[in-house]
């Protein structure tokens, strides 16, 4: 999916924001601290991004304090399982990710709905990916890494941070556009994966821009393509896979703050707000653009039909991808 900044709309939700705390409606009448659930472990993506923002947040919430927790296992289960079985009230919040909607395709049961069993506050932004390879692999670009894996068929691996992860379903989707294979290798983790790739156990592999910047500058991994729709500010030279010809690439990892289901219309208005004035801060917009996010936090509304527009696109690919959890 696509994240670009469109100015209108976030000047809007800015203004409603500022509104709402010029007449202290952004506090809420209680000490009790908002207890912020992460379905990652510590030091993940979505957690540097969270705790970056937490003190514009507690700020726009009139001074609440929110206190994050990590809660990671079976590819985000466990921790959006505690907030979806959390009192309707405000105090426990979530933010998931891509795998929240991939998830019901991949394993056989599931303790919750991913779409009926929260609320959506908001679809906050996204981080880019990108498609790298060992700087041995004889591919500089999609078209030839297309060529290459035609001529190989099954002579080359894919890496990923797990088996049905977001990940895993980027490479995948490179793989259904560019009509190749290669044989998918899952690790636990992105260190692991990345540092094979580096290494040469594995020859390519999608990961988040942020965490293999360095690596790119200084050449122990080449990169590809991006696989949004856009180029990254932090390397212009690299083009989109999509504008190399596989128009159909586009993923990015995004994240989202959610409730509980049911959660009155008057707190999602006020959470939402909340969230929407945290991430307009000079303070996160600098921490985000370091960490190569882009923010454009949607409406409720349009974060609910986000969410089950991403669960069926991912479900057709992973069905054609005959992909499982383990």
């Amino acid at each position: 999916m696509t994240f670009q900044i469109q100015r209108r709309q976030l000047t809007a939700f800015v203004a409603a924001a500022l509104a709402l705390g010029a007449t202290g409606s952004l506090a809420q009448a209680t000490d009790k601290p908002v207890r912020m659930v992460l379905p990652v472990g510590a030091g993940s993506g979505v957690d540097t991004i969270m705790r970056a923002a937490t003190p514009s947040l507690t700020k726009a919430l009139g001074g609440q304090a929110v206190v994050i927790e990590n809660l990671p296992g079976a590819g985000g289960i466990t921790g959006t399982s505690v907030v979806v079985r959390a009192a309707a009230d405000g105090q426990t919040l979530g933010v998931v990710s891509n795998n929240h909607v991939v998830n019901p395709s991949v394993f056989k049961k599931m303790p919750f709905d991913a779409i009926n069993d929260i609320t959506p506050i908001s679809v906050v932004g996204a981080t880019p990916f990108v498609l790298v390879v060992n700087p041995k692999v004889p591919a500089k670009n999609a078209k030839e890494l297309q060529a290459l894996l035609k001529a190989k068929p099954d002579g080359y691996n894919y890496a990923s941070s797990g088996n049905g992860t977001i990940i895993h379903l980027a490479g995948a989707m490179f793989m259904d556009a560019a009509g190749v294979d290669a044989r998918h290798i899952p690790y636990k983790g992105v260190g692991p994966m990345v540092a094979d790739i580096i290494g040469g156990q594995v020859e390519m592999g999608v990961v988040a821009v942020p965490a293999v910047q360095g690596q790119l500058k200084s050449g122990a991994l080449r990169a590809i393509g991006v696989m949004g729709k856009t180029r990254v500010p932090s390397l212009p030279d690299v083009p989109t896979i999509a504008e190399q010809g596989f128009p159909d690439v586009d993923v990015s990892g995004w994240f989202a703050v959610i409730g509980p289901a049911k959660l009155p219309p008057a707190e999602v208005k006020r959470l939402h707000a909340a969230v929407v004035a945290a991430f307009n801060t000079p303070e996160t917009k600098d921490a985000m653009a370091k960490q190569e996010n882009i923010i454009n936090p949607m409406s409720p509304e349009a974060s609910a039909q986000f969410f089950k527009t991403e669960q069926e696109r991912y479900a057709k690919l992973v069905k054609k991808a005959n992909i499982t959890a383990e």
